[in-house]
């Protein structure tokens, strides 16, 4: 931005060299998903650049603790147990205060509790999966839960996915959700994946991996991870192969 030019509230256009391709074969889903035809661009409108806003009001004592927000009074889901913290900011990395992150995760044994998983990793009956939080002012956030397991899915016969977990942030703006997921530093599958093989900027990679923190690891409790997300611009974070809010 040029000294003294005043910043207005639209947001930077999207950076289509550092996304893959929305058609990738070798990513089975995305043959279905790719759109027939070519990108038409549009300015922001008000209701992309303004809400929605988010309070803290909306939270439950333990939206943001998955080892025990599903489980039976004194009890706690299986796993390894660990702490996902980070910064939500936006493309100037400033930080995005009172913004909605949601997450949602297979348990321990690769499974997720839904319906439709036929995975044969048995359900935890104390872990439901799913959490929220509110990022603070300084855009930090951080929530409790276990690590997931990598499990099979029906791509290419015998394909496993990384562990993961996803989010859904609402920024400042319409023009600023994203939905997304977190990988974890040290993981082999996560080179050995159809999805993440669609993404060619390695640095791309890396943003979608978290980094293992010692220093906020809690000593013979939960091990931690740093997880920051970039919303809308060049180095917003990834969505796998579609561009979800960036």
């Amino acid at each position: 931005m040029a000294k003294g030019k005043v910043q207005s509230g639209a947001f930077n256009p999207r950076d289509l060299a550092r996304h893959p391709s929305p058609l990738t074969p070798s990513y089975r889903s995305s043959v279905l998903r790719a759109p027939a035809h070519a990108r038409i661009s549009f300015e922001n409108s008000l209701s992309e650049i303004t809400g929605p806003v988010f309070g803290q009001g909306l939270l439950g004592p333990a939206d943001n603790d998955l080892t025990i927000n599903y489980a039976q009074p004194g009890q706690s889901a299986i796993g390894e147990r660990i702490i996902v913290h980070g910064r939500l900011l936006d493309e100037d990395a400033r930080p995005v205060s009172s913004a909605l992150l949601e997450f949602w995760q297979a348990n321990a044994g690769g499974r997720y509790r839904h319906k439709n998983d036929g995975y044969v990793a048995p359900l935890d009956p104390n872990f439901g999966g799913c959490g929220r939080t509110v990022t603070a002012q300084d855009g930090s956030y951080s929530f409790r839960t276990i690590r997931p397991g990598p499990y099979p899915w029906p791509n290419g016969g015998n394909d496993w996915r990384p562990a993961h977990i996803h989010f859904s942030v609402f920024g400042d703006g319409f023009a600023q959700r994203l939905i997304t997921q977190m990988y974890f530093q040290g993981d082999p599958h996560i080179q050995l994946c159809p999805i993440v093989q669609t993404i060619k900027d390695p640095d791309a990679i890396d943003q979608l991996t978290a980094q293992l923190d010692m220093d906020n690891t809690v000593p013979m409790d939960a091990i931690a991870y740093r997880f920051d997300i970039v919303l809308r611009g060049r180095r917003s974070t990834l969505f796998e192969n579609r561009l979800e809010g960036n």
